[in-house]
C-alpha cells in the first residue's frame, strides 16, 4: 500500500466507477483493465472502489466484495483500496466495513448517514461505531449536497481523537470550516470535489479523491506535485486547463458521464443502473466538447451514440 507520513493512502486517488455491461451486469473483467489503467496511466496512487460514483446504492454486498477482490489482484499491493462502505443503517454500514476488510481493502470510506438526517452527536457515535468495528484505518466523507447533514467542526475534532479515524473527503464547499477542523486536528484532508481541489490544497488538503483521475489524473497528479514543490503558477495553469473537464462530468450524476467518457476513450464503462439512465446522445456531444476543451484526446466516433 502506497502512503505518506501525511497521506495514509497515498495524495491521489480516483472514486472508481463500476464498469457494468449495458443491460446492468458488473463487468468485473472490465473493473480490472479500469483499475490497472488508472494506476499506470492516470497515476493514481490509491482508489476508492464502491463509492458513490461506483454505483453503490444499487450494487449487493456480495458485487461490493468481488470488486474489492478484483481491483485487488489487478493492482496488486502496493496501491491503496479504499472500500466505500457507508449506508443510512449502522449495523450494515458495520458489515460492509468488516466485509471490506476480509476482501483487502486497505482503508474504509465511511459517508455521512443520507435521508435520515441524524443529530451531531449520532453522527459521532455512527462514525465511532463504525472505525470500534475494523483494524482499517478510516476516512469520513462529508457532502451535505448528498447527505442533507454537514457534518460540524465540532463533530470532525470530536471523532479525530479516535486512533482509526485518520480523514475527511471534503465535499463541504466550506473552506473556513475546513480551515477550523485543520488547525484544530491532525485529519488528513483529501478534496472530494474536483473543481477546488487546488483551493483545499492551499489551506491544508494534501490529496485529492477524485472523479476526473479518471481521465486526467496525470495531470491532477502533476498539479500536485507542482503545489507541493512550491511552483503554484504552475499549479494553476494546470487547474484552469482542467475547468472544461470539471464542469462536463458532473452536468450529470458523474457516474452516468464518466462512464460515457470512458467509452470515448476506448476503456471499459458500460450501462448504469437505475435509477440513474445512460447519457443521451445530446449529453454524449456535449461531453465530447467538454472533453475537448479540456485537452482529453479522445478517440474518433467511438463513444458518441445514446448507449443501448
Amino acid at each position: 500500500m502506497t502512503t505518506t507520513t501525511a497521506a495514509p493512502f497515498g495524495r491521489l486517488m480516483t472514486a472508481m466507477i463500476t464498469p457494468m455491461t449495458h443491460d446492468g451486469a458488473v463487468d468485473y473483467d472490465g473493473a480490472a483493465t479500469l483499475a490497472a489503467y488508472l494506476v499506470t496511466d492516470m497515476r493514481n496512487e490509491g482508489l476508492v472502489v464502491n463509492g458513490t460514483t461506483g454505483e453503490a446504492p444499487t450494487t449487493t454486498d456480495e458485487e461490493k466484495k468481488r470488486l474489492i477482490e478484483v481491483v485487488r489482484e489487478a493492482v496488486g499491493p502496493d496501491v491503496s483500496i479504499v472500500a466505500g462502505v457507508g449506508t443510512n443503517i449502522t449495523a450494515h454500514t458495520i458489515e460492509l466495513a468488516r466485509q471490506a476488510e476480509s476482501a483487502g481493502a486497505d482503508g474504509l470510506l465511511v459517508v455521512t448517514p443520507y435521508y435520515n438526517k441524524p443529530a451531531q452527536d449520532a453522527l459521532a457515535a455512527h462514525f465511532t461505531a463504525v472505525a470500534d468495528s475494523t483494524g482499517l484505518p478510516m476516512l469520513i466523507y462529508d457532502i451535505p449536497g448528498r447527505s442533507a447533514v454537514a457534518v460540524s467542526t465540532d463533530t470532525l475534532v470530536k471523532v479525530a481523537a479516535h486512533p482509526r479515524i485518520v480523514g475527511v473527503k471534503d465535499a463541504k464547499g466550506d473552506l473556513a470550516a475546513t480551515s477550523q477542523v485543520l488547525s484544530r486536528t491532525d485529519l488528513a484532508y483529501y478534496s472530494g470535489d474536483d473543481a477546488v481541489n487546488l483551493p483545499l490544497w492551499s489551506v491544508g488538503a494534501l490529496g485529492a479523491i477524485s472523479v476526473t483521475g479518471h481521465v486526467v489524473g496525470d495531470r491532477i497528479h502533476e498539479m500536485l506535485d507542482a503545489f507541493t514543490a512550491g511552483r503554484t503558477a504552475v499549479a494553476t495553469k494546470l487547474h484552469l486547463s482542467m475547468l472544461p473537464v470539471n464542469v462536463g462530468l458532473f452536468r450529470n450524476q458523474a457516474a452516468v458521464l464518466t462512464k460515457a467518457a470512458l467509452e470515448m476513450l476506448g476503456l471499459p464503462g458500460g450501462g448504469v443502473r437505475g435509477p440513474l439512465l445512460a447519457a443521451s446522445a445530446e449529453e454524449r456531444h456535449k461531453l465530447r466538447e467538454d472533453l475537448i476543451a479540456g485537452g482529453v484526446k479522445l478517440q474518433e466516433n467511438v463513444g458518441d451514440g445514446a448507449a443501448r
